[in-house]
């Protein structure tokens, strides 16, 4: 378990790019309890939670950030939502038994390998300084949304 989830923070092929701050508590804080307040409508917290609470405030006005400062404020809220993700698989797993937690790895692996190439490729397609920020967006998002679907997956 310990190694499906130090991949996780991974991001396949894609360059590193160091974040430069931790998430503040309180940006910590609104992703959580918007997250909370989303548990039973997925979509809904998509489109209320992803980038509107942290990583879009942190860029400051529309266009005025610099490609790097974009990268690195959706690898910030990327990083929150890593945590819970972590967390509702951690949840998840405790609630399972043998067999379906062995599926629950199975498909953990298999939605990280997902991830990192499908976020991985706006480094191959885009090849400049753009695929920074798109990268880091794009697994931003798709950690929140696994983030969310294993807390669904947690109160059936």
């Amino acid at each position: 378990m310990a190694a499906v989830l130090a991949l996780a923070a991974g991001t396949g092929g894609a360059p590193a790019q160091a974040q430069s701050r931790k998430p503040t508590v309180h940006e910590i804080a609104v992703i959580r309890d918007c997250a909370k307040k989303s548990e039973d409508n997925i979509d809904a917290g998509e489109g209320t939670c992803l980038f509107k609470l942290v990583a879009e405030p942190c860029m400051g006005p529309l266009g005025s950030a610099a490609d790097r400062v974009m990268a690195d404020c959706y690898q910030i809220e990327g990083a929150i939502w890593d945590v819970l993700l972590n967390e509702n698989y951690k949840e998840l797993l405790a609630a399972l038994d043998d067999e379906q937690t062995d599926k629950a790895r199975a498909m953990q692996r298999a939605w990280i390998a997902y991830r990192d190439t499908t976020c991985g490729f706006y480094y191959d397609k885009i090849r400049g300084s753009m695929a920074g920020f798109m990268g880091a967006a794009c697994v931003a998002r798709e950690t929140a949304r696994r983030a969310m679907m294993l807390k669904f997956f947690t109160r059936l």
